[in-house]
């Protein structure tokens, strides 16, 4: 079976018009809260489980350029705020993001949020281990969701679920109580997330989420929107963006704002959308999307569809499906173990 035979097959049971509903208007039930800077609140797939529909994105806050009172703060304000997902990885920034965010969640504020972060290993030794790893550095005895990370080539789920595989050590985890919910992660290709979804499905296995790049150029070019979102909402999985901006390089393209890009992820159905926060002015702006976000209309998505729809050919601003650029694992192939 070819790639286009199999996007067709895994989305048949999704109609046009319901792909098309994905984009106008937003489908989750969801509620406000005026003492939060009316944050917006959303269902987490099958878990049951309420999250922001912001989530505060790990790598950021973990840079060189900023100093760890500074993320420290950046993190406990998003909180105070509003924000309760929070997004992270064993990788990022070599263990640095993890490290100032445990800080950050101690003084009672671990129990404030919903912890999210991310392992790389595919062999069950390699994963263990970098759940354990993630563990001390968050200062936590167990995270809400651990997803398997960098799921972007066609062979990873083969070695995820594999005798001996990360899913191994992933399942342990979660008998001891380290890990409550189960997902994983990607950004490359569409193709990718329906074959980890197949081979779990295979194994009468149901990811409690899946993250993926989604924004306004998407939509044009090897689209998670359209292949991979509707079968995540058919099957009760909490869907969970990021790529907003694609780093900076959606915005450099000229064809859309900031919060034009947030209004239109926070418009699809899915639970949050994860951003990158590494100044007061980046975090005031994702509070304010929520802030004054209303379900768009189908002319208003049309027009931002129609403005980025030129732009967006051949993935020139999607670096992370083109290149190499976002592909940490590629860059250090040890880390999978």
């Amino acid at each position: 079976m070819d790639r286009r035979d199999f996007l067709k097959t895994a989305t048949t049971a999704v109609s046009v018009a319901a792909t098309e509903r994905l984009l106008t208007p937003m489908l989750h039930a969801e509620g406000k809260t005026p003492e939060a800077e009316g944050m917006i609140y959303r269902t987490l797939g099958s878990t049951g489980e309420r999250i922001s529909a912001i989530g505060l994105g790990g790598y950021h806050i973990g840079k060189p350029s900023l100093e760890e009172q500074e993320s420290i703060q950046l993190i406990r304000q998003a909180i105070d705020r509003g924000i309760t997902f929070m997004d992270n990885c064993w990788d990022y920034n070599d263990g640095v993001s993890e490290a100032r965010m445990g800080k950050a969640l101690a003084d009672g504020y671990r129990n404030k949020i919903f912890l999210m972060t991310k392992i790389d290993g595919r062999t069950k030794a390699a994963a263990a281990q970098q759940i354990n790893e993630s563990l001390q550095r968050l200062q936590t005895d167990h995270v809400d969701l651990m997803q398997f990370h960098e799921v972007i080539r066609l062979e990873d789920p083969d070695r995820i679920f594999a005798e001996g595989g990360a899913m191994e050590a992933m399942l342990d985890a979660k008998k001891a109580g380290k890990v409550r919910y189960i997902g994983f992660t990607g950004h490359k290709d569409p193709y990718v997330h329906l074959r980890m979804l197949e081979e779990a499905r295979a194994r009468s296995f149901h990811f409690d989420a899946v993250q993926m790049p989604l924004n306004v150029m998407d939509a044009h070019f090897r689209s998670f929107v359209h292949d991979v979102l509707p079968v995540l909402n058919r099957e009760n999985i909490g869907a969970l963006g990021m790529k907003a901006f694609g780093d900076h390089f959606i915005l450099d393209s000229k064809t859309v704002k900031p919060i034009e890009c947030l209004h239109y992820c926070l418009n699809l159905p899915i639970s949050t959308q994860i951003t990158g926060i590494d100044n007061q002015a980046v975090l005031d702006q994702a509070l304010q999307a929520a802030r004054s976000f209303q379900p768009l209309s189908e002319a208003q998505v049309a027009s931002l569809l129609d403005r980025t729809k030129a732009a967006s050919q051949e993935g020139k601003f999607e670096l992370y499906k083109t290149s190499t650029h976002f592909d940490g694992t590629a860059h250090r192939p040890q880390m999978l173990g």
